[in-house]
């Protein structure tokens, strides 16, 4: 499933929808949401790189590590950054706040600037100013005209220690909505925050997807070898889960597994023996769509009205138009005009629980099969 998040990376947004967004989280559990975030990155940059993605430059904006780690990734994995025309930097790791530059500034110390190759963010509060600042460097990297670029963030919830959780879904709705931008994807830390803060960065995602231990821990307290054996077991990978939403409105949720390396982090398709999980959430009802055998018994033994069921005898239709008299001369009738002395025979248990509707007409003149509007008499 790490693929088809590779490919809608890279695809992009259609003319006039929003960009495709993924959310990445991890836990203490499962702390190796930086090396998943690496591996996305890498991908897209490399595909940026060589021009086979939509995106024409990408914005990465820093916030855990410094921009020449990142650069020392992308060289490590053979991807060109000598020159950065593709590749923008928003560090927002080396003073979030602005406090080196003030102290630069006032001459108190001496020190060089933090003039770099790459664009300092000196007040990550200003949520407003960050996203002028990425918008402006992704537009400056590509040609004039309608050409797309790519935004990553390496942590979210560095942001939401700066600045509310309203301010920076509403930068992640900017990008999304944004004509320029191709995708965006960000990582969280999950146990960092409260359960509505990672639904709300959820619901502005197409694209979730969380690192999970393969063995959860017990509420309770568990011995020295217990957990000895839990950190063996999740020490070098966990379970990739996944939730898709399609452009029809349908979610899908995947399930891999995945292993940490010396270098880089590995995706595994597990069998389907062992359930890739691919279902369609759907609201459940809370009933049985199927009879039960009685059901179905009970449904082969209803007579269907002027249905001929088969027993032998001639199919008899009441046509509703037959005279008082006649029906009374007629044996095989049962209802109210039969229940009197004048009955031929009785009413045996059979014909009991049988019912029928008699229409009497108004008057023995009246044509059959009569056009005249039943209810032209009415009085209303």
């Amino acid at each position: 499933m790490s693929d088809s998040i590779c490919r809608s990376l890279r695809d992009g947004a259609l003319d006039g929808e929003h960009a495709p967004a993924l959310t990445l989280k991890d836990s203490l559990d499962t702390p190796f949401g930086a090396r998943a975030f690496d591996h996305f990155l890498c991908n897209l940059a490399s595909n940026v790189s060589l021009g086979r993605s939509q995106a024409k430059s990408l914005v990465l904006v820093v916030f855990d590590r410094s921009p020449s780690s990142y650069l020392e990734l992308l060289k490590s994995r053979e991807i060109d950054v000598s020159s950065h025309d593709w590749l923008r930097i928003v560090d927002c790791y080396s003073d979030p706040l602005g406090w080196k530059e003030r102290i630069l500034s006032s001459g108190s110390v001496n020190g060089t600037s933090l003039k770099s190759d790459w664009t300092v963010a000196t007040d990550v509060r200003d949520i407003n100013k960050l996203l002028s600042l990425i918008v402006n460097l992704g537009k400056g990297a590509v040609e004039p005209g309608k050409v797309r670029f790519s935004v990553a963030i390496d942590s979210v919830s560095s942001m939401i220690r700066h600045a509310s959780l309203p301010l920076v879904a509403s930068f992640i709705s900017n990008l999304r909505s944004n004509d320029q931008v191709s995708c965006v994807f960000w990582l969280v830390h999950s146990d960092l925050h409260e359960t509505k803060t990672v639904a709300s960065l959820e619901y502005v995602s197409t694209m979730v997807a969380s690192l999970e231990p393969r063995i959860h821990r017990a509420k309770e307290e568990r011995s020295h070898s217990e957990n000895l054996l839990w950190l063996q077991q999740n020490s070098s990978g966990g379970k990739f889960n996944v939730r898709l939403k399609r452009r029809n409105g349908r979610v899908k949720v995947f399930c891999e597994e995945f292993l940490v390396e010396k270098v880089g982090i590995k995706f595994i398709v597990v069998s389907s023996e062992n359930a890739i999980v691919n279902q369609t959430l759907a609201p459940k009802v809370q009933f049985n769509l199927q009879l039960s055998e009685k059901e179905r018994q009970d449904r082969a033994k209803v007579v269907l009205p002027f249905e001929h069921q088969g027993n032998g005898e001639d199919i008899r239709i009441y046509d509703g138009r037959q005279s008082l008299s006649k029906e009374q001369d007629d044996p095989d009738m049962v209802g109210p005009a039969m229940t009197s002395t004048t009955s031929t025979r009785p009413q045996t248990d059979s014909d009991r629980g049988k019912g029928e509707i008699h229409y009497f007409r108004d008057s023995d003149e009246e044509q059959l099969d009569s056009d005249e509007d039943p209810d032209d008499d009415l009085d209303i």
